[in-house]
């Protein structure tokens, strides 16, 4: 029969409309701002007493808050007004000092059977809802000593092997310095150096003696290892922001030796901080016998001491590590698995072999920044981040066995194997970074930006449900009803796939508004085309459909081609606008031509009508 649609499609149509109400009802009910108290570190737990100091601090600075929740790691305490959550948050922070993060978050208000369902509200970006924002300073003088510390022991080696004498080599200020027995070997040791290792360079310095020999990175070298350890860090903190399921991040590099990290519609803002504001690495020493070596204290003694003493130097640390997963051993323990590079079990294995019987450690490097409190010459509290290096042993184990390319670190807490395992994966960092930086935006912000924006979307809809109706009387209802499913289904899908929307989005779903109604404004003329040649009702409503859609197919896949590419070259808020794009394109072909056959359909279709009203 013509113009009817068999019963699949009528109830595929109703699955899709059901699916586009379900997924977009989520973004019905906002989150509720909320200040989110976490520890520093992993295993740090958040109980009743904290909860009590926290809640009475608020209550002590006026702000109005409403019972806190915590599950044991994390504190979350919701508030009535937006406007108060920098207050608030500034309150706890020099309430509980520098060992808590405390972050600024929204609070989801979603049904819980809407969340058992998948459904989730739309992420908003930076620009929006707010989110996180970190300036990071690169230690590049760290990386620079760390080469250098490298090149002292190519040079010793060097040296040896040559059998070339030497007093002594060390590091002084960014050089290294060696003392000979006479100017023969001064010479030798010069052309060795200037043959095997280029990037150092002999320096000659007025009344310099003569038995000495001071080396020092070239210029060359130097900007090459600092643009490096930018590049590594640049991508180690990428991976971190991968592991946190971030939509939309921006993570790039300020003028010399700065990162920005930007990261929109951040749900758990806390994590975010602890995660990408660490900066962490791992060293792997044996244990120092007598007294050699370094002392150290073990960042969860669980019964083995407050400190034991490692060598100084270490067998292999972060960066040769490939792999890295969170598991539980046979006893149902916390531990991590790792994986080395070729180097790294090598090095390990050659370390471990003539050393079985003796313990290995596992030493955590973290560098952190902590809150000093100060006053002003006003009389007002300032909170000034002061950056340190913290050094923990994590695990002392006696070897058993040589190890080799995998093996497993024990002793952990199940959140710091987690955690650990997280940050070895995105990759060792070249150099330290410390927060110079770092702001929680508010909602607020974004206010006018969204009520500009639902407000152009709403006059731009407006308008074009006016001339539908106007030019296509009884088949612009038709089209209408598809235009309102189609940002139904848009929204939808955003949410359920985790995009974030910014204002570039919004500026593509008012796009898309125009462009879903162009699909059926070619349809329509068709028909009326085809009712101007003196074809039947039905005849025209099928030959209307069937020869159109050549065109409209036509017309969005090539918008689709040009979307895509945005989305790949682009990047930040020109990827968010090819993104709604794309998606808005997909569902107005569905809304356009399927949806609004299936309304002409139910109709009109199959019925001996006389006129029809369009």
């Amino acid at each position: 029969m013509p113009n009817k649609f068999p019963l699949w499609k009528n109830i595929t149509i109703l699955l899709v409309v059901t699916f586009g109400f379900v997924f977009a009802a989520p973004n019905l009910y906002p989150p509720d701002p909320a200040i989110q108290l976490s520890g520093q570190s992993g295993a740090m737990q958040i109980d009743a007493a904290v909860l009590e100091k926290v809640e009475q601090s608020l209550d002590e600075a006026g702000i109005a808050h409403r019972d806190g929740e915590f599950d044991g790691e994390a504190l979350l305490i919701r508030l009535d007004d937006p406007e108060l959550q920098l207050r608030a948050k500034e309150v706890i922070q020099a309430t509980m000092g520098g060992d808590y993060i405390v972050a600024l978050n929204l609070a989801p208000t979603t049904p819980g059977w809407l969340r058992d369902l998948g459904g989730v509200p739309m992420k908003l970006g930076l620009d929006l809802s707010g989110g996180v924002h970190f300036l990071l300073e690169v230690d590049l003088a760290s990386a620079l000593a760390t080469r250098l510390e490298s090149d002292l022991e190519d040079v010793k080696t060097a040296l040896r092997e040559e059998r070339i004498r030497y007093r002594s080599f060390e590091l002084n200020n960014n050089q290294i310095v060696g003392q000979f027995r006479d100017a023969e070997e001064v010479a030798r040791a010069k052309t060795l150096i200037r043959t095997n290792l280029r990037d150092l360079v002999p320096q000659s310095q007025p009344g310099q003696n003569p038995l000495s020999l001071v080396l020092k990175l070239s210029d060359m070298a130097s900007r090459e290892i600092e643009d490096n350890a930018i590049k590594q860090n640049l991508t180690s903190l990428r991976n971190r922001v991968n592991e946190l399921g971030v939509s939309e991040p921006m993570v790039s590099r300020q003028g010399k030796n700065r990162i920005v990290v930007e990261l929109p519609g951040v749900q758990d803002t806390a994590e975010a901080k602890r995660i990408i504001g660490k900066t962490a690495n791992l060293e792997f020493r044996l244990e120092a016998s007598g007294r050699v070596g370094e002392v150290f204290d073990f960042r969860n003694p669980k019964g083995q001491g407050p400190d034991a003493r490692l060598e100084s130097k270490a067998v292999i640390s972060g960066e040769n590590v490939t792999d890295a997963r969170a598991s539980f051993d046979e006893n149902g323990r916390p531990q991590v698995s790792i994986t080395l590079d070729a180097k790294g079990g090598w090095q390990m294995g050659y370390a471990t072999r003539d050393n079985i019987g003796r313990r290995l450690g596992v030493l955590f490097i973290e560098f952190k920044t902590k809150l000093e409190k100060s006053i002003d010459e006003n009389g007002e509290l300032v909170l000034t981040p002061v950056p340190f290096v913290e050094e923990n042993i994590i695990s002392l184990a006696t070897v058993q066995a040589q190890l080799g390319k995998q093996f497993r670190i024990t002793g952990l807490e199940q959140r710091e194997s987690s955690e650990l395992a997280l940050l070895l994966r995105a990759g060792a960092l070249a150099a330290p970074m410390y927060i110079v930086e770092e702001r929680t935006i508010g909602p607020s912000l974004g206010a006018d930006n969204i009520a500009l924006g639902v407000k152009s979307v709403a006059v731009g809809m407006a308008l074009v449900l006016l001339f539908m109706l106007v030019v296509y009387r009884g088949f612009g209802v038709f089209a209408n009803i598809a235009l309102a499913m189609n940002l139904v289904l848009l929204v939808a899908f955003m949410s359920l796939l985790g995009a974030t929307l910014t204002l570039p989005g919004i500026a593509g779903i008012v796009l898309t508004v125009g462009m879903a109604v162009d699909a059926n404004v070619l349809i329509f003329s068709r028909i009326r085309e085809e009712l101007a040649a003196g074809s039947s009702i039905q005849g025209s409503i099928s030959s209307g459909y069937d020869r159109a859609f050549v065109s409209i197919l036509d017309a969005n896949i090539t918008t689709l081609i040009v979307a895509l590419i945005l989305f790949l070259i682009g990047s930040g808020p020109v990827q968010g606008f090819a993104v709604t794009l794309s998606i808005g394109i997909l569902t107005s072909m569905f809304t356009s031509i399927v949806m609004t056959r299936g309304l002409v359909n139910l109709v009109v279709g199959g019925r001996k009508i006389k006129t029809l009203w369009i």
